[in-house]
């Protein structure tokens, strides 16, 4: 039996190929998703990683012999997935490691209209029948095996999102746009083309060795390339795309990084101003810039825990209009609560297009606190330690304490949250303030808890 715990994730499925799973596998995936959804016809999609075509044509094949039709949509973004599981209303799969190094390969999966796939929403049952399938076999081939044609949907894609945004009437916008050798070297000529936008494209290639640098734009030392294009080229605004192209980040004129934060709150201004009175989701380590700009322009701000299951259980729940994470994950209810960097970077061109003044201006309204950013550390007794914070804290004036997602503690002019990793053996710290000084204190007063 394949032993699957080190790959079959709370969200997705991910792992070295082919040390840790291969086609083989693959194809008991697509058997299984079929089984669990009980879906008659699904879509599939895959990213340029070397091993992505021959495990998704692996799971399509798998698909079919139970009886599912299979609809290959060929290299795409997962937003671009996404979109095709909406738009046909199919179960999906997405053959991707998002940021993960070049061996890494995996699979994101969802039901009919991008409705997540986890743990608790069928991928538990998922791995327990390719486990069985593994030692016992493939199961018996359905009487009516389903068909695998190909279809692309990428200008039906960009269709759908252009008509989200008004993007006709802006000023001439120069943007460099770092795609990192995935697949937003794909999916961005076509979503611009026809544009007011002079396209300074860097890493267009795809490449799923990613040869020029992590496509991880989340770690700063991989935005140093961008940063020095937009000051080189004198640009508006410079963008970044992961892997999968499915989280967008922003640097500013200037070549500084736009904190996510801010693109929260600035597609939210945006989003209520189409939809008044809407409901905003974001996560409890986004800053208070974000609720108090939702407050501001007439809507409803819901906090929710860390994790794209949770924002779109929350928007689900709520009607919600958009959600944002401080990782660069913006959620949409008009992309069926699925999340796309895409869409929330033709928001941001828009506003910036809109008006005269610089993207620093523009953000600086959206940008009002200090902030440290996650700083990590790798800690043995993860509880042991934060149960320390929690009792250091608990007797501090003007201090509240909650426990949705790690510990937050909360205060007038700071507040601080510590999670521990699901993963790894680390604990994750955030703090804001409102002024670099305070935020330098907190973070030095909990890491020396932390780390004794």
């Amino acid at each position: 039996m394949a032993d699957l715990s080190q790959i079959v994730k709370a969200y997705d499925v991910r792992g070295v190929v082919p040390d840790q799973w291969d086609a083989s596998l693959s194809e008991l995936f697509g058997a299984a998703f079929v089984q669990v959804t009980g879906a008659s016809a699904i879509v599939v999609g895959h990213d340029m990683r070397p091993s992505s075509p021959g495990l998704s044509r692996a799971f399509a094949r798998g698909a079919a012999a139970r009886g599912a039709d299979v609809t290959e949509i060929g290299l795409c973004s997962t937003d671009e997935l996404y979109f095709a599981s909406g738009q046909l209303g199919l179960p999906g799969a997405m053959f991707t490691a998002s940021h993960n190094p070049a061996q890494y390969n995996g699979i994101k999966l969802c039901r009919a209209g991008a409705a997540p796939v986890g743990q608790d929403t069928g991928l538990a049952e998922i791995r327990t029948l390719v486990e069985q399938w593994s030692q016992a076999g493939a199961p018996e081939a359905a009487a009516a095996p389903g068909t695998i044609t190909q279809r692309d949907v990428l200008a039906d894609y960009t269709a759908h999102l252009r008509s989200l945004v008004g993007l006709a009437r802006i000023r001439p916008l120069k943007v460099v746009v770092d795609a990192g050798n995935g697949m937003g070297g794909h999916t961005v000529p076509t979503v611009l083309d026809g544009l007011p936008v002079d396209l300074v494209p860097m890493y267009f290639e795809l490449d799923g060795t990613f040869p020029n640098h992590e496509a991880n734009p989340l770690d700063p030392k991989n935005i140093v390339d961008l940063q020095a294009k937009v000051r080189e080229t004198r640009a508006d605004i410079g963008l970044a795309f992961d892997g999968d192209a499915d989280r967008c980040f922003v640097v500013d004129e200037r070549g500084e990084p736009v904190p996510p934060s801010a693109i929260t709150a600035l597609v939210a201004a945006r989003e209520l101003a189409k939809h008044p009175g809407g409901t905003i989701i974001h996560n409890l380590i986004t800053s208070w810039s974000v609720p108090e700009v939702v407050k501001e322009h007439g809507g409803t701000a819901v906090r929710t825990r860390v994790g794209h299951s949770f924002i779109k259980q929350e928007m689900a729940r709520t009607g919600a209009i958009f959600g944002g994470e401080h990782s660069a994950h913006y959620y949409f209810r008009d992309f069926w609560n699925a999340d796309t960097g895409m869409l929330a970077a033709l928001h941001v061109l828009a506003a910036l297009g809109g008006q005269a003044g610089p993207l620093s201006d523009l953000v600086r309204q959206y940008d009002r606190y200090a902030a440290s950013g996650e700083i990590n550390s790798t800690v043995a007794d993860q509880a042991g330690r934060a149960a320390a914070v929690k009792a250091a804290y608990e007797g501090v004036e003007g201090a509240e304490l909650d426990e949705l997602d790690g510990l937050t503690v909360t205060t007038a002019d700071w507040w601080f949250n510590l999670r521990a990793s699901n993963t790894e053996p680390l604990l994750r710290l955030n703090v804001e303030a409102r002024d670099a000084a305070t935020v330098a204190r907190v973070r030095d007063e909990v890491l020396a808890i932390v780390r004794s």
